[in-house]
């Protein structure tokens, strides 16, 4: 993108991020690499040992933690070499995800930036660990939420709810205002 274009960037409406992560959608599988050594999967996925294994994952980012969710946490990997970071989070509308994103990008950035590859999940692979892995590509490679959007649809069906998408847009709103900031300052 063009500084000029960059500069007439607008965060788009909840509804046209809608049309974009609806439009030409294909069949997915299980876990894809959205970008370099960085993937999203489903719990299943999360939960294959073997799998992880083979794919080389070397941390784990669980957006569904807890007993009543996908709990695998620290002890049913401590067979492995798998550090682990879960988020107990409901995918619900009005659930705040927001304040975990810098700390999840932080984790992601650590581990991507020592070698490793990351498995970022939830249930499905589609609301939660999709929003997680936008904000990361917004907040560590410079992204807008439409780019990110785009990069990761390239590999992957998601589909954040409505909530969070909301809280994306403010995201990507708050980091457009930053690189203005910074642009003058």
């Amino acid at each position: 993108m063009s500084s000029e274009e960059e500069s007439e960037y607008q965060t788009p409406p909840t509804c046209d991020l809608l049309s974009l992560l609806l439009k030409n959608r294909h069949p997915t599988g299980a876990v894809n690499e959205v970008w370099p050594n960085l993937f999203v999967g489903d719990a299943a996925t999360a939960q294959d040992k073997s799998l992880l294994v083979n794919l080389e994952i070397t941390h784990v980012v669980n957006a569904a933690d807890g007993q009543q969710r996908i709990d695998t946490g620290p002890r049913f990997y401590k067979d492995t070499n798998i550090s682990y970071y879960g988020i107990e989070a409901p995918d619900c509308k009005h659930f705040d995800l927001s304040p975990f994103f810098a700390e999840t990008a932080d984790f992601i950035h650590e581990a991507l930036s020592n070698k490793g590859k990351v498995l970022v999940h939830c249930a499905r692979g589609i609301s939660r660990s999709a929003t997680l892995v936008l904000a990361f590509l917004m907040i560590n490679e410079g992204l807008n939420l439409v780019q990110a959007a785009e990069v990761v649809r390239r590999s992957r069906n998601i589909l954040p709810n409505v909530g969070f998408l909301e809280q994306l847009r403010h995201l990507d709103s708050t980091l457009a205002w930053q690189k203005k900031k910074d642009i003058i300052f």
